[in-house]
C-alpha cells in the first residue's frame, strides 16, 4: 500500500471539451474563501486507485489530475491512496477515514463493494466512485446515500472508434481484448461491434471483428502490462488484424509491444485518455483514442463537495454533454480516408439525435 499526500497542478492531460455537466453539481463560486487571503478551507478530498496505481496513463491517472487540479482551486491538499491489489482496497479507505477526510473518490468499479462498505459505516463523509452504479444488490438504486457514482456511456464514443477502425484496416480484420469481462470494460467492446457492424451495413464490407462476440471474447484476467497481456494481442496478430483496441488500463502496453515485434503495420486505439497525448511512446500506434471525461468529471464533483454543493445524483457522460468522445487521429491523419473525420461528425450527431441507437447497459 502506497500513501502520498499531493497538492499539484494540474498535468499535461488535455480535457475534451469546454466542461462536463454534471447532474447536480454546481459551479463553484467567484470566491471560494480559499485562497487570496482568506481563511484556509478546512475541506480534506481524498482518493483511492485501482490497482493500475496513478500513472497508468488511463482512468486512474484522469482521476488523480481531476482532483488535484480541484484541490489547488480550493486551496486545499489532496491526500491520494494508491492500491497495489484489491487487497489494498479496503485499508486505503479505513486509512483515509482515520486522516479526516470529507470526500473520497475511489476510481473503479472493483472498489465497490469496499465503497459502499465504507460509506455506510460513514454517513458524515461524501464518496464518489468512478466507473460503478455501486448498486451491489442490483435494485437500480445507490447503495448508500452519500455516495455519487459518476459512469460513461463509453458504448456511444466506441461506435465511432469501431467505424473508424473498419475504414482503416486494410486486412478487413480488426480486434479487441479487455482486462476482464466487466460491464465498463465490455462496454467499450459492445460500442466497438456496433460501430463495426454499422460500417459493414451502410459500406456493404465484411470486416470481421475478432475477440467479442457481443457476450464474451479475449480477456487476460486482470489489468497489470504482463506476458499474458502480450500474448493475448500476438493471437490477435497472429489471424491479422491490423487495428485493435485492448481495453483495460496499463494492458496496452503489452499490445504495443507485441505490435512493435510483429514487424508490420498494425494500429491501435487508446481508451479513456487521449493515449497520443498522455503516452508519447506510444503516438505513432494509436489511430485513436475512446475518450472519458473522468479528470473533468471528478473535478466537478470535488470541486462542488469543496463548496458544500455535493449532491449524490448519478451522473453519466454521454457524447451530448461531452462526457465521452472521440481523439483526433494525429499521427494518422493523412492516412485515414479523408471522407471518415466527416462521416464520424454526422454519426456523432445521428447518435445525440437518437437516430442511431447504440445498446450498452448504460443506455436509458
Amino acid at each position: 500500500m502506497k500513501v502520498t499526500t499531493r497538492k499539484a497542478a494540474l498535468g499535461g492531460l488535455a480535457m475534451f471539451g469546454a466542461a462536463v455537466l454534471l447532474a447536480g453539481c454546481a459551479q463553484a463560486p467567484e470566491d471560494s474563501g480559499a485562497t487570496d487571503g482568506g481563511e484556509a478551507s478546512d475541506f480534506v478530498p481524498c482518493m483511492v486507485s485501482d490497482a493500475g496505481g496513478f500513472d497508468d496513463k488511463s482512468f486512474n491517472q484522469l482521476g488523480f489530475e481531476g482532483i488535484t487540479k480541484a484541490a489547488d482551486e480550493l486551496g486545499v491538499e489532496a491526500i491520494t491512496v494508491e492500491s497495489q491489489s484489491e487487497t489494498d482496497y479496503a485499508p486505503n479507505l479505513t486509512s483515509l477515514v482515520d486522516q479526516g477526510c470529507n470526500l473520497i473518490v475511489t476510481v473503479g468499479f472493483a472498489l465497490s463493494a469496499a465503497t459502499v462498505e465504507s460509506a455506510l459505516a460513514n454517513p458524515d463523509i461524501e464518496y464518489v466512485i468512478i466507473d460503478d452504479a455501486a448498486d451491489n444488490d442490483f435494485d437500480g438504486t445507490t447503495d448508500a446515500e452519500n455516495i455519487k457514482p459518476i459512469l460513461f456511456d463509453t458504448a456511444q464514443a466506441a461506435f465511432l472508434g469501431g467505424y473508424a477502425a473498419a475504414d482503416y484496416t486494410t486486412t478487413n480484420t480488426v480486434g479487441t481484448f479487455g482486462g476482464m469481462n466487466f460491464p465498463t470494460v465490455s462496454i467499450f467492446m459492445d460500442g466497438f461491434k456496433q460501430g463495426v457492424d454499422y460500417y459493414n451495413e451502410q459500406k456493404d464490407k465484411g470486416v470481421t471483428l475478432l475477440g467479442w462476440d457481443g457476450t464474451d471474447g479475449l480477456f487476460t484476467g486482470g489489468f497489470e502490462a504482463n506476458d499474458t497481456a502480450r500474448q493475448t494481442a500476438q493471437s490477435l496478430i497472429d489471424q491479422n488484424v491490423d487495428v485493435m483496441l485492448p481495453v483495460g488500463g496499463p494492458i496496452y502496453q503489452s499490445a504495443a509491444a507485441a505490435i512493435r515485434e510483429a514487424g508490420r503495420d498494425i494500429a491501435m486505439l487508446g481508451v479513456d485518455a487521449d493515449f497520443t497525448e498522455t503516452d508519447p511512446s506510444v503516438a505513432d500506434l494509436i489511430l485513436t483514442s475512446i475518450l472519458k471525461g473522468i479528470d473533468v468529471g471528478t473535478y466537478e464533483a470535488v470541486l462542488a463537495a469543496g463548496n458544500g454543493e455535493f449532491d449524490a445524483t448519478p451522473f453519466i457522460g454521454t457524447l451530448e454533454n461531452e462526457g465521452v468522445g472521440i481523439a483526433p487521429f494525429h499521427d494518422f491523419e493523412s492516412t485515414v480516408s479523408p471522407e471518415l473525420q466527416g462521416e464520424l461528425d454526422d454519426l456523432k450527431a445521428a447518435i445525440i439525435a437518437g437516430d442511431i441507437e447504440v445498446q450498452s447497459y448504460l443506455a436509458g
